[in-house]
């Protein structure tokens, strides 16, 4: 009797898991710039080109802004936001496309290749947040709202002389 009473019972509780009561953690608290910038770097080093750099100093604001992002759900919620100006956008698709670059790109062309920036970009900073968490399908377009700023790393960037920004962040209101 004693071994079937045990072998039914719940596990304990160990309290790691998130209950809905409890405050989401404040991403200043998981990771910091210089974690997002070392994801970065290494997703562009694969991605986009190992003679392709980031260097880590903000440039001019971008004027003709195009965003890609992923959605972090788990124990924080959030997306991580790439954003550049359109030029850019199509000279990371032709760096994606390599020697399958046509002529003339197709804004689907340029969309699918900020979205798998993002897409690789976000799966490595979920993989440093706590978990289990789940990574959404990329998105193009205007950036979503970000958080508070405790709630938002943000590092900003030049790729070729062009700004870009990688930002990790909580939904807005939250």
């Amino acid at each position: 009797m004693y071994q079937e009473q045990w072998l039914f019972s719940a596990p304990a509780d160990t309290g790691e898991r998130r209950r809905r009561s409890d405050a989401a953690p404040l991403l200043a608290e998981l990771l910091d710039e210089a974690t997002v910038q070392g994801i970065a770097d290494e997703a562009w080093l694969a991605l986009v080109g190992e003679a392709e750099v980031l260097v880590p100093l903000p440039g001019e604001p971008v004027t003709d802004p195009i965003s890609s992002w992923v959605e972090i759900v788990g124990p924080w919620n959030g997306a991580v936001v790439l954003t550049c100006d359109r030029t850019t956008a199509e000279e990371l698709a032709r760096c994606l496309l390599r020697e399958h670059a046509p002529d003339v790109l197709d804004p689907e062309d340029v969309d699918d290749a900020l979205g798998e920036l993002a897409n690789v970009i976000g799966g490595n900073v979920k993989a440093v947040l706590p978990g289990p968490s789940v990574l959404g399908l990329p998105a193009v377009g205007a950036a979503p709202a970000p958080g508070g700023p405790t709630d938002t790393c943000r590092i900003d960037v030049l790729w070729r002389g062009r700004p870009l920004t990688v930002s990790v962040q909580g939904p807005a209101g939250a």
